[in-house]
């Protein structure tokens, strides 16, 4: 017998070689290579196809190690580089695979996707092949690109409650707060996902600029679907007034869908029209990470001055709101005991920058509050301000909104501001009048338009009634713009944009709530929700994480650092929230701006 065809007990043979095994999945058949470790991938998979002997197109096939859950890409490596030995086997594997997504209108589309691609980029071939129907030589836009999957396992049966709407009758799954979504730095194969696997695929970041429907028709549809299974799901806090103004647009926007896919032809050129006369009438752009400037700020800064109750509820006093006089000058509010003191020095002074803002409207009840949780030493001080009318809630909130983000109103976006929280509480009044109320018909499901908690409380009857008197105040506005307000409203929400993870904060004995948003990070109170700390990633110098003791350290430019460690997710999971946001911060309102895909990975992935 030959020296070289002795088998040593390694596996190895005399002569240095061994037999490296693999697995062709097209063939569904097993193959022994005679190999060394200093043979390069390409070499192997070169011996492979000339041993199939199959005439077949290989150039998509790639080898993929099961052990170490790898690709084995660089095709100039060899085996030793790679670490692989005799006891090591392969997959010999088409990288573009069939992948079943659901979208957030429910729909399932079959697309074929590079499994060994990271899911940054395989997710931004996806949206590409989505947005060709609507414009061929457009680019993509940069929020689309950071639409993520996530996988189903795991998730409780999401698909139980995301069917048809009978279902939101079944208990709320109380999985919606820990999705697992995919590592947008690592390939779908390296995550477990298979060939024909369903995924969701949603936004994940709630960062929309810039959403224009005359040049993205798709992303708004899919945005709208996605905010009213929100609504619907009780993802989000709404009160039972918003939740009506909610199912009248979407009882409108059904009405007109079927309308239009009933003469589409007719109403595809009356829909553009109506987006034209809508855009003009209104500025339909959402404000997401970052507002516009392009009109430019106004040199002289506008001031508020007005009567105005203010009320500090965790302050020992049995003491209701007090009036003041009250003036915003820049992102402060001075209260004065009346209009002739207001030269003087303030009672009370309250520099906003940094702070929480969030309203407490009731329309027929005629309740215009504005909580703000202002951030001082040891925590957060609460001050509640009730306005007398619906025009000076507006005006207070906006300039509140603003000088939270350190703006004053001479910022060309305080005007938009003021009208679209006029507009959100003009869509909630209530028409006394019963002569302009369409009669109630069999087409209003409420189980479809309404969440099961009102479900419970009223009959199916009063709840047709009361979407029917609320349809009246957005009865005139044309699909399109019906769409756009309700991701409006939906972003208006209190709780709108924060993703929640329990952690144990350094130095605390108990877990706590943190909560992540476009802007800042939140520490709240796990029992009640209510916020205890804010900080801005405008005062953030750098985060890191320790992936040891997985525990994440956020340091501010003239803050204490922060430091937590996630109970129930990887602190990756976090990690990736937050760098993403940085992110998309970055971004510029250039149709034509491509991503630097290497920044987001620098920003996100940690370790790769």
């Amino acid at each position: 017998m030959a020296l070289d065809g002795i088998r040593m007990p390694d596996g190895c043979y005399a002569d240095g070689t061994w037999e490296l095994k693999m697995h062709v999945t097209d063939l569904h058949r097993d193959v022994s290579l005679r190999v060394t470790g200093e043979i390069h991938i390409g070499g192997v998979m070169l011996k492979l196809v000339e041993k199939l002997d199959v005439k077949k197109d290989w150039s998509d096939h790639a080898l993929w190690w099961e052990k170490k859950k790898t690709w084995l890409l660089k095709t100039h490596w060899t085996l030793d580089k790679y670490g692989i030995q005799a006891d090591a086997r392969l997959l010999f594997t088409p990288q573009h695979k069939l992948l079943r997504l659901q979208l957030p209108n429910m729909k399932h589309m079959k697309v074929k996707v590079n499994f060994s691609d990271r899911v940054f980029k395989a997710v931004s071939d996806i949206c590409k092949t989505f947005s060709n129907p609507l414009s061929p030589t457009s680019p993509i836009s940069s929020p689309d690109i950071l639409v993520k999957l996530y996988n189903q396992k795991g998730c409780g049966g999401i698909a139980v409650y995301l069917g048809p709407c009978k279902r939101l009758f079944q208990k709320k799954l109380y999985a919606l707060f820990v999705y697992r979504w995919l590592d947008s730095s690592r390939s779908l194969m390296e995550q477990d996902v298979k060939e024909n696997e369903v995924l969701l695929l949603r936004f994940k970041y709630h960062s929309f600029f810039d959403l224009n429907p005359k040049y993205d028709a798709i992303r708004v549809n899919q945005l709208y679907e996605q905010s009213k299974w929100a609504i619907l799901l009780e993802e989000i806090e709404c009160t039972e007034e918003e939740m009506m103004m909610f199912a009248a647009l979407q009882y409108h926007i059904n009405k007109l869908s079927i309308m239009s896919s009933d003469n589409h032809m007719n109403n595809s050129e009356k829909e553009v029209d109506e987006v034209d006369a809508a855009l003009s009438d209104l500025e339909i752009t959402l404000e997401g990470g970052k507002t516009s400037n392009t009109l430019g700020d106004i040199t002289s800064i506008p001031e508020l001055a007005d009567y105005v109750k203010v009320f500090k509820p965790k302050k020992l006093t049995l003491k209701g709101y007090k009036q003041y006089w009250c003036t915003f000058k820049d992102i402060t509010i001075s209260c004065y005991k009346s209009k002739e003191e207001a030269h003087g020095t303030p009672a009370h002074q309250m520099n906003l920058r940094g702070c929480e803002v969030t309203p407490d409207v009731n329309i027929s009840g005629q309740k215009f509050n504005i909580k703000l949780l202002i951030p001082v030493a040891d925590g957060m001080n609460e001050i509640w301000l009730r306005c007398d009318t619906e025009k000076q809630y507006a005006h207070w909130m906006a300039a509140c909104r603003l000088a939270s983000k350190g703006k004053t109103m001479a910022d060309s976006s305080y005007n938009l501001e003021v009208q679209n929280i006029l507009s959100f509480l003009k869509m909630q009044h209530m028409n006394p009048d019963p002569q302009f109320i369409e009669p109630i018909t069999t087409d209003i499901n409420p189980e479809c338009l309404v969440s099961p908690r009102y479900l419970k409380k009223y009959k199916n009857k009063q709840i047709s009634a009361r979407i029917l008197e609320a349809h009246q105040n957005v009865a005139q506005m044309s699909l399109i713009e019906a769409k756009m307000r309700f991701i409006q409203a939906w972003q208006s929400l209190p709780e709108f944009g924060i993703t929640h993870f329990l952690a144990k904060f350094q130095g605390g004995k108990r877990e706590e709530l943190i909560g992540i948003t476009y802007n800042r990070l939140i520490r709240m109170d796990a029992s009640t929700g209510d916020a205890i700390k804010t900080w801005r990633f405008s005062n953030m110098k750098q985060w890191n994480v320790n992936w040891e003791i997985k525990m994440v350290t956020v340091e501010f430019a003239d803050e204490p650092s922060l430091s937590f460690i996630c109970a129930e997710v990887d602190c990756k999971v976090v990690h990736e929230f937050i760098g993403g946001y940085i992110f998309l911060s970055t971004r510029a309102k250039d149709q034509n701006e491509s991503l630097d895909e290497e920044m987001f990975y620098k920003l996100t992935s940690g370790w790769v």
